[in-house]
């Protein structure tokens, strides 16, 4: 695999990470990848600048490219409320995988996963045992993944997410080992 880095993200990001939400609306539009995401609506600038102000917003680069970003933090979307989690653990035990995305430009060299791997590392180095994080549930590809990486469904949530109307909403769990 290429050598790439993933590191907290900086003022300089936001304009790359805005092209990559663009090139995934784009691809979304033209049938190649279903995420669920509306442009104009989510994920859109706002998004890493709020992320960037909160300081949990990552990127992965290679070779100076920005390829990929993700909000990583503690933030348990009010829906997460109605799982049936596999555990209840308190709020400080649980770390939270949001928008997490890789450019279509990028897709298929493992980045993704990489970047699963570099949050449950952060989870463990913070504390937390409990991994959450939700997709849509058209996003087959996203589901797969986490399935692969050892990931549970534990629940379908219909509801507004994002201000994106009529979301089939998937919550995810998984439990670190020490």
């Amino acid at each position: 695999m290429p050598d790439f880095l993933i590191r907290k993200a900086t003022g300089n990001d936001l304009s790359a990470i805005e092209t990559i939400y663009n090139k995934i609306h784009d691809a979304e539009a033209a049938g190649l990848q279903t995420t669920g995401w509306i442009r104009g609506v989510y994920p859109v600038r706002q998004t890493v600048e709020a992320a960037l102000q909160r300081d949990d917003l990552y990127v992965l680069e290679e070779n100076g490219q920005v390829l990929g970003a993700a909000i990583i933090n503690q933030a348990q979307v009010d829906v997460y409320k109605q799982g049936r989690w596999m555990r209840s653990v308190p709020d400080c035990a649980v770390c939270v995988l949001h928008t997490l995305v890789i450019s279509p430009d990028a897709a298929g060299k493992g980045y993704g996963r990489a970047f699963v791997r570099f949050y449950e590392d952060l989870a463990r180095q913070t504390g937390c045992s409990e991994l959450r994080l939700d997709t849509n549930a058209r996003n087959t590809a996203a589901r797969a993944l986490y399935k692969k990486l050892g990931y549970q469904e534990i629940g379908i949530v219909p509801t507004v997410f994002n201000d994106i109307p009529d979301v089939q909403l998937v919550l995810i769990e998984k439990t670190l080992t020490v």
